[in-house]
């Protein structure tokens, strides 16, 4: 049975004004929204730190699940972030998603003290690093992981975290995408770094590496992030459009393309696109795709 379309919205993590990020968060909730997400980039001056805010909002938000829209890797030990993620699953009532990426702007990595990796390296990383996250999450009393960048000598791993824990990729290239079907409970495309025209490649790419590992793709979360503004009229590009195209591109990403979820990055005017994305898009999107499977 395939999995329920989950709607969400984005908050970038600025520091200023302070308070900014917990109003958007808590409006979100408010309105009934499934997910939350917030990019992670530590080297960036204006941001506060992601998986900080992130633990705050959790606990100032009653039902929306915490998404960070990818924790960059090779700032973060991945012992430590699946011990991290652990705990705020269970603190937050399973409220929580790890969304994780390979690395990229290399240079502020480098300078706030990570390495810099080449795309083979920074694949052949994550590999291992889903591995430690895997293990650490375990519940067994000892676990050991060898590898080339991270490893683990016998740490006594837990509390365990609830199953609905999953780690959700942030992926683009043939590799991290075979990858994602492979090991992940899910996929975190960005409508910015892969168009339209792209996606439906891209799903089978990672419904075949699924099948091939012996799990069913169907599975899967699959949740396009999308920078866009939900418009009166219509404009030149996608995603800056009124409600009703809104919810056929939706339908069409849903029913043909393989899509379960999407997150809106308002262009502006984050209250009103968070109040209609909420109450006007995701409605009429599960209406229609309800109708349909009647027929």
């Amino acid at each position: 049975m395939p999995l329920p379309v989950l709607f969400g919205a984005n908050v970038d993590p600025l520091s200023l004004p302070v308070g900014r990020s917990l109003h958007q968060a808590t409006l979100i909730d408010r309105l009934g929204l499934d997910l939350l997400t917030i990019q992670d980039h530590p080297y960036q001056h204006a941001f506060d730190d992601t998986w900080t805010l992130l633990t705050f909002l959790a606990a100032r938000t009653t039902s929306v699940t915490l998404v960070p829209t990818v924790i960059s890797l090779p700032l973060r030990p991945p012992a430590v972030l699946a011990k991290a993620a652990a705990t705020l699953d269970r603190l937050s009532g399973s409220r929580v998603q790890l969304g994780l990426g390979a690395g990229a702007l290399w240079d502020p990595i480098a300078a706030m003290g990570g390495p810099r990796r080449r795309p083979a390296e920074a694949v052949a990383a994550l590999r291992e690093a889903i591995d430690v996250i895997q293990a650490m999450w375990s519940g067994e009393r000892s676990v050991r992981v060898r590898g080339e960048f991270y490893e683990l000598a016998g740490v006594h791993p837990g509390p365990a975290p609830s199953p609905s824990l999953g780690l959700w990729l942030g992926s683009y290239g043939p590799r991290m995408l075979a990858l994602t079907g492979a090991r992940a409970q899910g996929w975190l495309p960005s409508y910015t770094y892969m168009g339209l025209d792209a996606l439906p490649a891209a799903v089978a790419r990672i419904d075949a590496a699924a099948t091939e590992a012996g799990r069913d793709p169907s599975g899967l979360r699959k949740v396009y992030n999308i920078a866009g503004r939900v418009s009166s009229t219509s404009s030149s590009g996608a995603f800056d459009e009124p409600v009703d195209v809104w919810v056929e591109r939706l339908v069409d990403l849903v029913a043909e393309v393989g899509m379960n979820g999407f997150v809106l990055w308002p262009l502006e005017d984050h209250d009103r696109q968070y109040a209609r994305f909420a109450e006007e898009v995701a409605p009429a999107v599960r209406e229609a795709l309800a109708t349909a499977r009647l027929r």
